[in-house]
């Protein structure tokens, strides 16, 4: 089985409230990915705040609202959203209130328990979502074959981005 995991590709993300330059840039090479790439099942994640947000521990570190539930910043991206409209296989979206997604993990765990996978990464941020959901995925299944899309991930900064691909390929995430 072969499948994509998106990674918050949401308007808060990309050019709203967190959003950079490199985001805005990655967002065609991510939407081809999804209609190019004959994937099997294709997993596409939502960094799901309340309107509490300020009051929770990631809001007192990261003072900026965003990604709150039902607003537009919360939303994928018009782009990627019309191109997962288009693929045949299943898409599945998972609401995560943090970095990382156990529920992915499990997810991901139950497509493969009876199946060979492969795994494919691509989205934002890879400094923070990207580099937890792919070592959480890595320590959950060590023999998983995981890769990530180099020109299909962004971070909060460019040096922020090259260290989280080289933690990954330290990892044993293949980085292409």
């Amino acid at each position: 089985m072969k499948i994509l995991i998106v990674i918050d590709m949401q308007n808060d993300f990309i050019d709203m409230a967190l959003g950079t330059k490199e985001a805005v840039s990655i967002v065609p090479g991510v939407a081809s990915k999804i209609t190019d790439g004959n994937w099997d099942k294709i997993y596409v994640t939502y960094d799901t705040h309340g309107e509490n947000y300020m009051e929770t521990s990631e809001g007192k570190n990261l003072p900026v609202p965003h990604c709150i539930k039902g607003s537009k910043g919360w939303e994928l991206n018009g782009e990627v959203e019309a191109a997962l409209s288009k693929v045949a296989c299943p898409v599945v979206r998972v609401e995560k209130p943090t970095f990382g997604s156990v529920q992915l993990a499990a997810l991901i765990g139950e497509d493969c328990k009876a199946t060979e996978c492969t795994v494919e990464l691509v989205g934002l941020c890879t400094d923070i979502c990207v580099v937890s959901n792919a070592l959480l995925l890595k320590a959950n299944y060590p023999e998983l074959p995981i890769s990530l899309d180099s020109s299909c991930v962004a971070a909060v900064t460019p040096e922020s981005n090259e260290a989280a691909l080289t933690t990954m390929k330290m990892c044993q995430i293949h980085i292409k």
